[in-house]
């Protein structure tokens, strides 16, 4: 399908369900008479309390905290990852650290963050490059996925979960092998995914097409221009590959259902002609409209508002620190207490959250791996 008819599509689709309760009103009368105070702006966001506002998400279907849940995305998926195993949800981990390995150390080599050692995936299409790979069993060669760096081997597709690399390429191939039958079971095993969407701007290799977490010579690896090349994806290619991603496991695992967040972080830098605050708005943009056009389109995808959370202007700032860019603990509990505040099914009493101050229990930006946060390192001084 063409972008053009694509976005035909879609367009065509989203009145039907721009509203969640249609608005209506005795003839004579203004709609806008019985609408809630969350349809306006004075008293849905002017008087809202900027850590529990009330009636900003009304969650499509239900989830228990029995239900098989896979989580993944970028460096904010993380938080979302943490807060829901403290609240004694059921978040499958398939690669868990091996015993007596400390909680740094774990999580320097990439245990613990998400429900397998796959890293953060920041664009859509890395995903369903992974589901590809561990469903349909897509061989890569090892030109593809295997960089050097200092004499050691990486997996370009998760070069941060092994640090210090490999001896040798085909400890690459090795490893990787086995986190992809681990992947596989993942995408069978879970009753519903919950994605964050990071970024638009990818680096991809210029023969196969198949993009990379961080652009080589970051992390691993080296650049080589006739080797890679960098992607700004738009509405259509982002939204396409969601569609391909929930069709190819929905065949495997019919039933599955899909959270969409958008990470409120914004870009460390940009690879656009633009200044970052452009770049970051175009990012951000796209893919909510993306996650917007999805959740009205299909039932079992729903959006969770996190990212109107920190960066809208009830918020005021308050959830950013210093750098403008990390979201503070505070932040990441006014968007939890959100999420768990809508839904009647989840104990208020977890057993590693103190209900009174949660606050206390979020995670630090200390326990969160973010490669594209390295990208610091090259700017100016």
């Amino acid at each position: 399908m063409n972008l053009k008819r694509l976005l035909d599509r879609v367009s065509k689709r989203e009145p039907r369900s721009v509203l969640s309760v249609p608005v209506s009103a005795p003839n004579g009368e203004s709609p806008y008479n019985h609408l809630p105070p969350e349809r306006f702006w004075r008293t849905g966001v002017v008087k809202a309390d900027p850590l529990s506002i009330s009636d900003l998400y009304h969650p499509k279907f239900e989830l228990t905290q029995q239900d098989p849940i896979a989580c993944a995305g970028s460096c904010f998926a993380q938080h979302i990852s943490a807060q829901l195993r403290a609240r004694n949800f059921n978040v499958i981990d398939k690669e868990p650290p091996p015993d007596g390995l400390t909680k740094e150390s774990a999580l320097r080599f990439g245990y613990g963050t998400f429900s397998a050692r796959y890293a953060n995936i920041y664009v859509v299409r890395q995903l369903l490059q992974l589901a590809k790979e561990a469903l349909l069993k897509e061989p890569r060669s090892a030109r593809e996925i295997v960089w050097m760096q200092d004499g050691r081997y990486f997996d370009a597709l998760r070069p941060s979960v092994e640090p210090e690399g490999f001896a040798t390429a085909d400890e690459v191939l090795f490893h990787r092998a086995v986190h992809l039958q681990k992947v596989r079971e993942l995408l069978l095993e879970m009753k519903v995914l919950v994605f964050t969407l990071g970024l638009t701007e990818c680096w991809e290799n210029t023969e196969t097409g198949l993009v990379y977490p961080t652009c080589p010579g970051t992390i691993a690896g080296c650049f080589d221009s006739s080797a890679y090349r960098f992607r700004n994806l738009g509405f259509g290619e982002i939204y396409s590959d969601f569609i391909e991603l929930k069709n190819l496991i929905q065949r495997r695992n019919p039933g599955v259902k899909f959270i969409l967040t958008v990470s409120p972080v914004p870009l460390t830098a940009t690879a656009t002609s633009d200044h970052i605050l452009v770049a970051t708005t175009y990012s951000k943009s796209v893919l909510r409209a993306v996650a917007g056009a999805l959740s009205n389109e299909f039932p079992e995808i729903d959006y969770f508002p996190s990212y109107e959370i920190i960066t809208g202007p009830q918020a005021k700032g308050r959830f950013y620190e210093r750098n403008l860019r990390v979201v503070t603990p505070e932040g990441v509990t006014a968007v939890m207490n959100t999420f768990f505040a809508s839904r009647a099914t989840v104990s208020d009493t977890a057993a590693n959250v103190d209900p009174a101050n949660p606050s206390t229990k979020a995670d630090s930006e200390d326990d969160v791996v973010c490669e594209e946060a390295l990208l610091e390192a090259f700017a100016k001084k």
